[in-house]
């Protein structure tokens, strides 16, 4: 990995999208299917933002968004072009992230 990248991230450029599209498919599989919005984030790659149909979600990082779209396609999961307003109606944040964004807020 690149100097400065997250370094939680364990999985190895050749084995990222199988272990990639399995994550995907087995979180669309427990919150009763999922739609996704995928992000560029510069150097890291591309961020996959999972929305399940039950209003959990969760993120995924791949290489580049390339690699991130094939491996939702892959996992059956739809991606959408940018973030609809009911897409975001859809999320249901916990609230220890209600807390940490509010911190942020204060801190600026």
């Amino acid at each position: 990995m690149a100097e400065g990248s997250d370094t939680t991230l364990t999985i190895d450029e050749k084995s990222q999208p199988t272990a990639l599209v399995g994550s995907i498919r087995s979180f669309a599989a427990g919150h009763g299917g999922a739609k996704a919005v995928v992000e560029y984030v510069g150097k890291r790659g591309a961020r996959i933002v999972l929305v399940g149909e039950d209003g959990e979600w969760a993120d995924q990082f791949a290489s580049d968004t390339k690699t991130a779209r094939q491996a939702c396609e892959k996992a059956g999961v739809a991606v959408e072009n940018e973030w609809e307003r009911e897409l975001m109606e859809q999320m249901r944040p916990s609230n220890d992230l209600w807390r940490s964004m509010g911190r942020r807020m204060m801190a600026r």
